[in-house]
């Protein structure tokens, strides 16, 4: 019976502890994914850039961008990168309350965002703007809808993410995933800055 408890033990422990190398591999790996992504976007500024005065007849990003509006949109993504650096320093000092406070306060910013930018799209294509108009407006539906997308699955993760702190605690495997997730949430707050200067900010001068 002593045994028994005795393995039970050693299979939660190993549940709950990953060995360093796998970390490592882990954070490497997912290094590569960024570098990879980075290029996906890369990819899509450069045809934003060469398609971006091919309006068609159709709307310039003058007469469709609402700044105010987008600056608030800004605002959104940029203070959930805020509270999510907060929610590494919990991390560190092992206060998983904060932990799951600051990662909700993350989820909703980053859940208003993605509200804001559905309602823009949206109300592009109720106007007849829709990407089939023109090539500026394919290459900026594609590159904007693109970060959005994966914003979104971000937040999907990040909801996983705050189950498996709640249920599991901050645990190795848990905060390994908190720190890729910080990777990856940090990454697509620098992505959208370009997207804000070069999309709208140059498409309204």
């Amino acid at each position: 019976m002593m045994t028994t408890d005795a393995s039970s033990i050693d299979i939660a422990y190993n549940e709950e502890i990953e060995h360093p190398d796998t970390i490592a591999i882990q954070t490497f790996g997912f290094w590569i994914y960024l570098m990879s992504d980075l290029i996906l976007f890369a990819t899509l500024f450069a045809t934003f850039a060469v398609l971006g005065g091919a309006y068609a007849g159709g709307p310039t990003g003058k007469e469709l961008f609402d700044l105010p509006y987008l600056l608030v949109e800004t605002l959104l993504l940029l203070f959930s990168s805020v509270s999510y650096g907060l929610v590494i320093l919990a991390v560190h000092d092992s206060k998983k309350k904060n932990v799951l406070i600051g990662l909700a306060v993350t989820f909703l910013l980053g859940l208003g965002f993605v509200s804001m930018e559905i309602n823009e799209f949206h109300g592009m294509i109720a106007e007849g703007h829709g990407p089939d108009i023109s090539a500026f407006l394919s290459s900026f539906f594609t590159l904007v809808g693109t970060h959005g997308t994966h914003v979104t699955f971000g937040l999907i993760w990040m909801a996983v993410v705050i189950w498996q702190v709640a249920v599991k605690g901050l645990t190795s495997p848990v905060q390994s995933r908190l720190i890729r997730l910080s990777m990856f949430w940090h990454f697509l707050d620098i992505i959208w800055i370009g997207i804000f200067s070069i999309v709208y900010l140059m498409g309204v001068v």
